[in-house]
């Protein structure tokens, strides 16, 4: 293709990631490092003949307005707000490591401070659901493929019902679910002899109650991914490992895998980033109590009468700086597979 016409090819798609990613990432890194102006306060003295003068400290709505409108941006403060006791605390991730003595001490530190809360539970939501959901969609995809064709609709439209769910409604649902009046907690709460039993109630079957519905939630895509590569499978491969006498686990370690890895790698790629900014399962199980993303840490800051738009910039600056170290190992591999390709 000549560069001209690749050019005029590109153009439109090139535009579309600048409008829509480029500028947005831009303005996010501005923002975050300004701070809203504060109020412009003055003092007024009021004096009546009984009670005498008093002074009263009131905004001065003239002043502050004109302030905003001469710096719309703000006040410049760089990189204070990362810095702050709200984001990194630099300041008391110091006195931590100067003043714990113990590791248990340390982890009970920083789970006081709320950025490093919210950062363990999407590193640990992260960390298990994307190799359970990978797994779980091969396998999936193995049993349905050694189906009789017969069966084979009916089961893949059965794995794909949690897909094909909104990710709201389906939290929804199972949040219900394990309520001490539904199915599951009811059951649970037999189980365990005690009335009082809820999975609501502790933050650790909290975390487990999400980590489980991340799974069940992302496997049917995983499923389908590794369902269409296994139909590219060339036939001859599997009979050649039959003839010599190769176990159903060692076909799929050393013939269906290796064929698979790719879809492996690009599916690993999407479930890093969907996972990284899980959200809507803290909403659903209203969980907010037990559990907090970096995703729902920039919602507390934009919602309510008092917007946090610098904290929620800075935020959004680190989340996009973390899916980048989460990803780069994968698009290494990516790229040195491209390159040993060539």
């Amino acid at each position: 293709m000549r560069h001209k016409t690749f050019f005029w090819f590109f153009l439109p798609t090139g535009l579309a990631m600048l409008l829509f990613i480029a500028l947005p990432i831009v303005s996010v890194v501005i923002q975050s490092i300004y701070a809203p102006h504060p109020a412009v306060l003055v003092e007024v003295e009021n004096c009546t003949p009984l009670v005498g003068c008093t002074t009263e400290t009131t905004i001065d709505q003239d002043a502050t307005a004109a302030l905003r409108a001469e710096k719309p941006l703000g006040r410049f403060v760089g990189l204070d707000i990362y810095f702050d006791r709200g984001h990194l605390a630099i300041r008391e991730v110091r006195e931590i490591w100067a003043n714990t003595a113990s590791w248990g001490d340390m982890f009970d530190a920083f789970g006081n401070l709320p950025f490093y809360r919210a950062m363990a539970f999407t590193l640990t939501f992260v960390a298990i659901v994307t190799p359970l959901t990978i797994i779980l969609g091969l396998v999936i995809a193995l049993a349905i493929n050694s189906l009789h064709r017969h069966l084979k609709g009916l089961m893949i439209f059965f794995s794909l019902l949690p897909m094909i769910v909104t990710p709201l409604i389906g939290s929804l649902i199972l949040f219900w679910m394990i309520d001490s009046r539904g199915v599951i907690g009811t059951a649970l709460v037999s189980m365990a002899g005690d009335p009082d039993f809820s999975l609501k109630a502790s933050t650790g079957l909290m975390w487990v109650s999400l980590i489980v519905y991340g799974v069940w939630h992302a496997a049917p895509f995983a499923f389908v991914v590794f369902y269409a590569g296994l139909q590219t499978l060339p036939s001859d491969q599997i009979e050649a490992a039959q003839i010599d006498g190769a176990t159903r686990w060692q076909q799929v370690k050393y013939v269906v895998v290796p064929h698979l890895m790719p879809l492996v790698t690009f599916v690993a790629l999407i479930q890093l980033m969907d996972n990284f900014k899980v959200f809507e399962p803290i909403v659903g199980f209203n969980a907010s109590a037990h559990a907090q993303s970096l995703s729902s840490f920039i919602y507390n800051d934009l919602g309510g009468e008092t917007r946090q738009l610098s904290s929620a910039s800075a935020t959004s600056v680190i989340t996009i700086i973390g899916v980048a170290i989460l990803l780069s190992p994968v698009l290494v591999r990516t790229w040195r597979d491209f390159k040993g390709a060539r």
